[in-house]
């Protein structure tokens, strides 16, 4: 008969087992202990000495498991890897959707920026206007003299064109939504350069992320570029319907070209046409 000091450790063995089971982890351990060719090394099991062989190990403590459904599927009983069974939605998807910002917020967390040169020589940061449930998102440049100085996008000359734009789909500027690409002014009115595109971006993303738009309309090469990530020029792309995230973008030219270049008007016309149809507004035709 066995001492008592291997009757405890039996005993001790069981319990752990059973626990094993409980979780379902059987078919782990039972393979590795049934299929071992020689004396179980007690050292492998966690904080429980084992008998130098499973054969002392009563047969019932290794019978397969009742596993309950609720915790553990089928298929574990037949010695394949157990797959989890998804109930909900994912951590990672809950804490995307409890992401969701408001313009507000993210007007708050630009702050008084000054992650690139151009804050040196700005004077009021332009981050956007219009409405947070827009369902078309203009997007430009960077603003010009006017816009820093009001602190409002497109209220200079071209802003005055890009608002007769609108109106003439239809719709209010409050309708839409308005921003640029980089929020202060770059001197001089040119073109943003890629430092100050990659400091400043993430906010225009995280805008678009908010307003969760229908169309998103690129007014120029630089916004153009930066939401698609290319360096082509925009002429190979204008009016043609893009894919930005899941969002439709169409890209055509800025309203200050279109001062440049009047006859360039008919083109613009002709893609605002198409977002109207996308957003299921009436497209007028010419009088005769």
């Amino acid at each position: 008969m066995p001492d008592s000091a291997n009757t405890a450790r039996n005993e001790k063995l069981k319990q752990r087992l059973r626990f094993y089971e409980d979780l379902g982890l059987a078919p782990f351990y039972r393979d590795r202990v049934l299929a071992s060719p020689g004396p179980v090394r007690p050292e492998l099991l966690p904080s429980a000495p084992v008998p130098a062989s499973p054969h002392t190990i009563e047969e019932s403590t290794l019978r397969k498991p009742a596993l309950m459904p609720s915790t553990v599927p089928p298929a574990a009983s037949s010695g394949k890897p157990v797959q989890p069974i998804s109930s909900g939605p994912s951590l990672f998807d809950a804490a995307s959707a409890s992401a969701a910002e408001t313009l507000t917020q993210i007007r708050d967390d630009l702050g008084e920026c000054t992650r690139c040169k151009l804050h040196s020589t700005r004077h009021k940061i332009v981050f956007g206007d219009g409405s947070q449930k827009a369902r078309l998102v203009f997007v430009g440049e960077g603003p010009g003299a006017d816009e820093d100085a009001q602190g409002l996008p497109f209220v200079g000359r071209a802003g005055k064109l890009l608002t007769q734009m609108i109106e003439a789909m239809g719709l209010k500027r409050g309708d839409v939504y308005i921003c640029n690409v980089v929020k202060c002014r770059p001197p001089g009115n040119r073109q943003p350069e890629p430092d100050e595109v990659a400091a400043c971006s993430p906010f225009l993303f995280r805008q678009l992320d908010s307003i969760k738009p229908k169309v998103i309309v690129c007014l120029g090469a630089t916004a153009f570029q930066t939401l698609l990530g290319t360096s082509r020029s925009i002429s190979h792309y204008r009016g043609q319907w893009l894919d930005y995230r899941g969002y439709r973008m169409l890209p055509t030219y800025h309203p200050a070209y279109l001062l440049r270049n009047p006859a360039a008007k008919a083109d613009v016309w002709k893609d605002l046409q198409k977002v109207m149809a996308e957003l299921g507004l009436e497209v007028k035709k010419k009088a005769k």
